[in-house]
């Protein structure tokens, strides 16, 4: 889970608050696709600490909780393959 911010101050004292809660936290720059300005982009703070401590963090310091994360796309599902005849289907009479 994460929380993302517009400040990086904001984000280490929330990464702090988590810390000296007993819980593990990460502060990373988040990129966000079609951002020119490397000022711009928002910082992340990863957690895993219950949801409604981050999201009080969140509420405090005016930035948004994203619960799912960056993931990869999913792989996309297939269906299995279909049986594959033994022979090849004759069309005509078979041979004598």
């Amino acid at each position: 889970m994460r929380g993302i911010f517009f400040d990086e101050d904001e984000a280490r004292l929330a990464a702090l608050s988590l810390v000296r809660g007993g819980f593990a936290a990460e502060v990373t720059r988040e990129r966000l696709s079609g951002e020119d300005d490397d000022e711009g982009h928002p910082w992340a703070v990863t957690t895993d600490a219950p949801e409604i401590v981050l999201e009080m963090l969140v509420e405090t310091y005016d930035g948004w909780l994203d619960l799912d994360g960056p993931t990869e796309a999913p792989e996309p599902s297939r269906p299995d393959p279909l049986p594959l005849p033994d022979e090849p289907k004759r069309i005509k009479r078979r041979p004598v």
